[in-house]
């Protein structure tokens, strides 16, 4: 991986943006899906949803904003077109079912912004960019479920709209670590930086 890695920054790939003047932390889609045993969407990420809650803890102690997104889906899921049909998963999103709901531990807050959304990326389709711009927002730290989904998806089009994405990885989780790893080496090379959460805690309290 650190050849590979090598290889990208030789080819003139993955240059560091660094944080801004004014972050917040986009929370993606810590829900009860990915940690439930009966859910289709299961994946070993309980250690990626701690670190989460630490970032979001060290957020809200410093006063940055801090913004969750969550998946709802229509009946049947209409309102997701093809994305529902490619990932018949994503029932678990739709009204009644009790796997689309926050986990306990972090979950929304009174100040807190919920962007609730149909597809991947937490800016597709959702007021997102405009929301941050009016909080004179520059700078994302990035973490949830999972890395190589909606975690990816909203990196990339945060760094299209004009963010700077930065992904904490002890803070992001997926299915398997070879195919974490390996999103979050694309992101560092094209899309992100990609931090850990110690890094981005040190930041956050210097903000």
């Amino acid at each position: 991986m650190n050849d590979l890695r090598e290889e990208y920054r030789s080819a003139g790939f993955g240059v560091r943006l660094g944080p801004g003047r004014s972050p917040a932390v986009l929370a993606i889609d810590l829900v009860r899906a990915y940690l439930d045993d009966a859910s289709p969407l299961r994946a070993p990420v309980e250690d990626a949803v701690a670190a989460a809650a630490r970032l979001v803890a060290g957020a809200r102690a410093g006063g940055v904003p801090v913004v969750f997104t969550t998946v709802r889906l229509a009946p049947g899921g209409v309102d997701a077109g093809l994305f529902r049909r490619k990932v018949p998963a994503l029932a678990a999103f739709e009204p009644g079912n009790p796997l689309g709901a926050f986990v306990e531990h972090p979950a929304p807050v009174d100040g807190d912004i919920v962007v609730v959304k149909q597809y991947a990326s937490a800016f597709f389709g959702t007021s997102l960019a405009s929301t941050l711009r009016g909080l004179d927002v520059d700078t994302l730290y990035i973490c949830g479920l999972t890395t190589s989904g909606c975690v990816r998806a909203s990196a990339t089009d945060a760094l299209q709209h004009g963010f700077r994405p930065l992904v904490v990885a002890d803070a992001c989780g997926d299915r398997n670590s070879r195919v974490h790893n390996a999103n979050l080496l694309d992101l560092e090379a094209k899309y992100a930086d990609v931090i850990d959460l110690a890094d981005a805690e040190a930041h956050l309290r210097r903000s």
